[in-house]
């Protein structure tokens, strides 16, 4: 690991642990780990899968939209490494797609479709339970070297802790209760993201990038301006022109 690379590394983690003793909005925390994942690992995208309390999986974060909807393939189609990887509870690396297409044909080929030739999935793990995978998406084929496998996993495990946010981690029923809300907020997330979309005439990356860019600005948690704006409480207006000037500014 280079000295530069190092100092990032231990920057990222700074950052999370002065994030989750200051408080935090659980969406955004995970958003900007995912994006840390494909900053400094050696891979291009990332994207976080949480189990509900029955045990399916839902797509939480992702570097990218076109992540979030490879993983969302995933899941529809219930094959894929996030999916072994959460079942096994064990890592999954996979250094060819190409080579190993036959394991899950439909996810493979969609992954190759948007330009993917490695994957790799580490758990979300809680003592003895897995909350979910974090899948590692790279456009070269080849293993994930030891150091960033190892820092795959902690960046995973940060992500659990987040979710349960140190609260009596033993209750089943607190454990239950925090991951059903990260959900619910990822929900209401996209909800958001499809308003902001349409009405600014926006990818769903732009329009992610704008409702970060407003909640920052304003120092109001992603989770409650999303439910704000499907809920009417802001209007579209007030976010796209806000950033909109901020961008023209400079």
């Amino acid at each position: 690991m280079t000295e530069d690379r190092e100092r990032d590394v231990a920057e990222a983690f700074v950052s999370l642990a002065t994030t989750l003793a200051a408080g935090y909005d659980v969406l955004e925390l995970l958003s900007g780990l995912t994006a840390d994942c494909a900053r400094l690992l050696d891979i291009a995208s990332a994207g976080l899968l949480l189990a509900d309390r029955k045990g399916v999986l839902h797509v939480l974060a992702a570097s990218s939209e076109e992540t979030r909807q490879l993983e969302l393939f995933q899941l529809q189609r219930e094959q894929g490494p996030c999916l072994d990887c959460f079942h096994s509870k064990t890592p999954v690396s996979i250094e060819s797609l190409i080579r190993e297409a036959d394991r899950w044909p439909q996810f493979a080929g969609a992954a190759l479709n948007a330009g993917f030739r490695s994957v790799h999935a580490v758990p979300m793990r809680l003592r003895d339970n897995v909350l979910g995978a974090l899948g590692l998406f790279g456009t070269t084929t080849g293993a994930l070297n030891p150091a960033d496998l190892r820092l795959g996993q902690a960046f995973a495990d940060v992500a659990s802790v987040a979710l349960i946010q140190g609260r009596a981690a033993e209750d089943q029923t607190i454990v239950n209760q925090e991951l059903q809300h990260a959900l619910s907020s990822r929900i209401m997330l996209e909800q958001a993201k499809g308003i902001l979309a349409q009405s600014g005439n926006l990818d769903m990356n732009g329009a992610f990038s704008y409702l970060q860019r407003y909640s920052r600005d304003h120092n109001r948690r992603l989770s409650e301006l999303a439910a704000a704006l499907v809920a009417r409480e802001i209007p579209v207006e007030h976010i796209l022109d806000h950033v909109r000037a901020k961008q023209r500014k400079g």
